[in-house]
């Protein structure tokens, strides 16, 4: 395995990438980014998006939600901004510069997270999904897609490879699924309810944890 990204290669990185970003990410990662923000109309209310970039994500939510994002990269950021002086995206209601790591909202503060083709790519994975989870309500979900490590075969030696060669970029492509999980079980009030890969190809895995909701006083 490489090492956890650092956070000065990654916002050297994207911002490199955010001339580009849309029309090099956007048809790459459209199933998993709709199949994501699917799960988290679904869920509905106060959503917060971590890693919003350029704001790709915009058009795959609707008035019945109100969408929070973050991100790292200001030269990302610009474009999200100039997306919501559009006026097409009321329900966009802040999108923010923002370390994931320290998250500057109260405890509880949304109905569900999402973060799409982020997690593999943070300083510290596990710190930033403990930030999610704070920031959730009880009983809301924190919703991931990502590429995950495919571990075994000749897709997993092709990972490794790869992981050396694209690190400069920003990418991450052998990050296992197990790392998720292992932060789930030693967080008390964390539960996976899904974990599945997403059609056509499974290229992609959804992922989904619970913050479990707090008993009721007898």
């Amino acid at each position: 395995m490489t090492p956890d990204l650092d956070k000065s290669l990654i916002e050297t990185a994207y911002a490199r990438w955010a001339p580009i970003y849309d029309a090099v990410c956007g048809p790459v990662m459209v199933k998993g980014r709709r199949a994501a923000a699917a799960e988290a109309r679904a869920h509905g209310g106060k959503i917060l998006e971590v890693g919003v970039g350029t704001g790709l994500s915009f058009d795959d939510y609707d008035a019945t939600t109100e969408i929070t994002g973050i991100d790292l990269c200001e030269p990302m950021l610009e474009k999200a901004h100039a997306k919501m002086a559009t006026g097409r995206y009321p329900w966009v209601k802040d999108v923010r510069q923002m370390d994931a790591h320290a998250m500057e909202f109260a405890d509880a503060t949304f109905d569900c997270v999402v973060a799409q083709f982020v997690i593999t790519l943070v300083a510290n994975p596990e710190q930033v999904l403990s930030e999610c989870h704070r920031v959730v309500k009880p009983g809301g979900r924190i919703i991931l897609v990502n590429h995950l490590y495919s571990e075994v075969g000749v897709a997993a030696a092709v990972e490794r490879w790869a992981a050396q060669k694209t690190r400069a970029l920003g990418l991450r492509p052998e990050f296992p699924f197990a790392r998720l999980q292992a932060w789930a079980q030693a967080t008390s009030d964390a539960i996976l309810v899904e974990r599945r890969k997403l059609k056509p190809f499974g290229i992609y895995t959804l992922v989904c944890f619970e913050r479990t909701p707090t008993p009721m006083a007898a």
